[in-house]
């Protein structure tokens, strides 16, 4: 009040809808207190990649390059965060804007946790939009990173070798075992990451 030559009656609005936005706790005869700070997280949503394409106005297709069924190996259960041996469907694919190669899509699918993939021949829809229709997932993981384009995903972006990309790794899982990793090269100039950022509480439940 003395500082800012107001009243009462103004200080306790303006403490209150401080309370209100959590920026104080206040304590009856005890005083108010700044309210411990909330953590931020980056919230990354799994996104098919037909819906990318279409966003920007262009038709979409897809293709699959390679595929094949096979025991996993020591990197791949790495990749998939795998405890044992399990038969993986291997792929590699390629999305189109229009004409021009948009992603690049190298995915391991784990058979034992998702059997009927080993059956599906991913002709008129993509694994990715397949597993999220099929699969109820329980934790994924990002990791992005900035690299050059190695010879072979060069060839299939129609790109120079060591072209600046966008390259996004993912891994899923139910509680009890993995899904899939996929890897997800974008050439750097056709695409950007957003992310939304909200505010995380102890008490949301």
């Amino acid at each position: 009040m003395q500082q800012y030559r107001c009243s009462r009656m103004t200080v306790n609005k303006a403490l209150t809808q401080l309370a209100r936005a959590g920026v104080i706790e206040r304590h009856r005869k005890v005083g108010s207190f700044v309210s411990t700070p909330q953590s931020q997280s980056a919230v990354l949503s799994i996104q098919d990649i037909k819906n990318e394409v279409v966003a920007l106005g262009l038709p979409y297709r897809f293709e699959v390059v390679e595929r094949r069924k096979r025991r996993s190996t020591r990197d791949d259960r790495a990749l998939l965060h795998a405890d044992e041996v399990v038969p993986v469907l291997e792929l590699t694919c390629r999305h189109f804007a229009k004409d021009q190669p948009f992603c690049d899509e190298y995915r391991l699918i784990n058979l034992q946790a998702v059997a009927d993939a080993a059956s599906e021949d991913f002709s008129a829809i993509s694994p990715g939009a397949w597993l999220l229709r099929q699969v109820p997932w329980a934790v994924a993981e990002h990791r992005i990173r900035a690299s050059g384009s190695t010879p072979e995903v060069s060839a299939r972006l129609k790109i120079k070798v060591g072209t600046p990309c966008l390259i996004v790794e993912r891994t899923t899982r139910t509680v009890a075992s993995p899904i899939t990793f996929v890897r997800l090269t974008y050439p750097g100039a056709l695409h950007e990451l957003v992310a939304t950022f909200t505010t995380l509480s102890s008490e949301t439940p």
